[in-house]
């Protein structure tokens, strides 16, 4: 009875706090929030405090990374795996054993791009209506189907329609594993967790390439090279489905791997990021509205086109551009191992200087700065010095730093459920569309030294330097404006940003002027606003990262 008496007094203490907070609309009009509307923490534990100590950050951390980054990591390389052992099977016979023609191949290759681009506006609907639980596994279980539908092929046809599958079922992935790392990670701590699963992209490559040589070394007169590594790689996923299910939590309120009381702690540790706890909410159409109309939302989108396009002088025509430099089949082949192990390193080198220096504009803009004298090394020396050029090319590894630093970027500057996964969503499309576009830079006419494709790509990177600059004066600018609107609201102008601390510290429950609280979006306390699914542009306690 003394239970049951408890509880409702806390329920009636959880509605009174409910209503209290109030959202704006993109047309200025303030209403309640609705329950079914907030973040799954507002509802669990509504705006109850819990004190949360270093030893308590450091143990939730801990588990967090033990739970879930290792699953995003290994589902990331599964899906590097499966979309680059292509380029291996055509080593060992694809073009033949299937009777492909002309650019049949090529256009085999640019599907996947192709089909994820087509399906962004669909992923991102799903991304806020599927818990991750459920869709992660499917999305993983299906794109493996369609890896072992690629072994089953034998014509143009059938691998043009497994391909396009392919890319179609990974469209979620990368925007599905931005999210969940913005909803289980403290924002100074997402660029690292980031680089983690980001940087199996070049061990995918890697482990891509010990595959196709062990099972290239198989004969059977009755399945070809391709369909044996397709076969592996793609039972290999679907078996992964299952697992991914069982493990996987949906956010920090719900984790199974911590004990109650620390799934109110883990809440309240990610209380100074304001951009919530959960993948998963109602879909607000207001929020897509106000995706789609600020600056912000297209240099993003700009600086990932850009980059993308640039790094087909490396994904797709690094060797080529070796070979041009003078080098057999055979020493571009090796040269090219060092290469991959420098991207790997690099990532990991942007992601900490960002954690350290808690900057990333700069990182990004020093990371830019050696690919560009290289692109200008490559374009101007004459093809006598090969040392050099080299050299050169090797500076071109300094561009995969930046892809990990603009999704945690854009991630930690987007809040509200449905406008975060339109902005992820719309990073991926960018990055499918630069896969597609690059290509195109480096034609057979400008074999062998791509001297137009080099000038092409030095001046995309001199405009993604810029697009960088633009979008921290943006960034500044908007702080600005927001300290204007605290003042308004009776709120100090300057918030300390406790997401950035390197260690954790407790966000400040400072009481604001009684007078004003009718015009501010949250209660009488700072920090309110966190799990009420605001977009950044309507928290006014919201502090933007550059």
């Amino acid at each position: 009875m003394m239970t049951d008496k408890h509880d409702a007094i806390q329920q009636e203490d959880v509605q009174k706090s409910e209503s209290h907070h109030v959202e704006h609309t993109t047309h200025g009009l303030v209403a309640e929030v609705s329950p079914e509307k907030a973040d799954p923490a507002f509802r669990q534990f509504g705006d109850e405090r819990i004190e949360v100590t270093e030893e308590d950050n450091k143990r939730i951390l801990r588990r967090t990374d033990l739970f879930i980054l290792p699953l995003l990591a290994w589902v990331y390389w599964l899906q590097i795996l499966d979309k680059t052992i292509l380029g291996y099977a055509a080593t060992f016979g694809l073009k033949a054993d299937a009777h492909l023609v002309g650019n049949q191949y090529s256009t085999i290759g640019s599907l996947n791009a192709i089909a994820q681009l087509a399906w962004q506006p669909f992923s991102s609907y799903l991304l806020v209506r599927v818990k991750p639980r459920h869709l992660m596994p499917v999305i993983v279980s299906c794109w493996g189907i369609a890896c072992c539908g690629i072994a089953a092929s034998t014509n143009f046809g059938g691998l043009a329609a497994s391909r396009f599958l392919l890319g179609l079922f990974e469209a979620a992935c990368l925007p599905l594993f931005s999210i969940l790392t913005a909803v289980w990670y403290r924002r100074a701590e997402q660029p690292l967790r980031v680089a983690i699963w980001y940087g199996t992209n070049g061990l995918g490559t890697i482990m891509a390439s010990v595959f196709a040589y062990g099972f290239g070394s198989i004969t059977n007169p009755a399945i070809h090279h391709y369909q044996i590594l397709f076969l592996f790689c793609g039972l290999l996923t679907v078996l992964t489905g299952p697992f991914i299910y069982w493990r996987l939590d949906n956010s920090v309120s719900e984790a199974r791997f911590l004990t109650p009381e620390d799934r109110h702690k883990g809440v309240e540790r990610l209380r100074a990021n304001n951009t919530g706890t959960a993948a998963t909410n109602t879909y607000k159409w207001y929020q897509v509205k106000e995706a789609l109309l600020e600056i912000q939302t297209y240099v993003f989108f700009g600086m990932t086109l850009l980059l993308n396009v640039g790094a087909s002088v490396t994904t797709v025509f690094g060797p080529l551009v070796l070979q041009g430099l003078g080098y057999d089949r055979y020493r571009t082949s090796l040269l090219n191992m060092p290469f991959g192990a420098l991207q790997i390193l690099i990532v990991w080198a942007a992601s900490y200087c960002t954690y350290h220096f808690r900057n990333k504009s700069i990182t990004i803009c020093v990371f830019i700065v050696p690919v560009i004298a290289g692109l200008a090394m490559l374009w101007a020396l004459p093809r006598d010095n090969q040392g050099l050029l080299l050299f050169a090319y090797y500076l071109l590894a300094f561009l995969f730093g930046a892809n990990p630093l603009i999704i945690s970027w854009l991630s930690a500057n987007t809040a509200g459920s449905t406008k975060r996964s339109i902005s992820i969503s719309g990073f991926n499309g960018a990055a499918a569309a630069g896969n597609i576009i690059g290509p195109l830079l480096y034609t057979d006419d400008d074999a062998p030294l791509y001297h137009k494709g080099l000038k092409a790509t030095l001046i995309i990177f001199i405009a993604l330097f810029v697009c960088v600059i633009l979008q921290t004066v943006n960034f500044v600018i908007l702080n600005r404006l927001k300290e204007r609107e605290r003042v308004k609201n009776g709120k100090p102008a300057k918030i300390h940003d406790a997401s950035m601390d390197k260690k954790y510290t407790q966000q400040a429950e400072e009481k604001m002027d009684d007078s004003k609280l009718e015009s501010s979006t949250t209660g009488a306390h700072l920090g309110g606003n966190a799990f009420l699914d605001l977009t950044d542009r309507e928290n006014d306690e919201f502090v933007y990262v550059y």
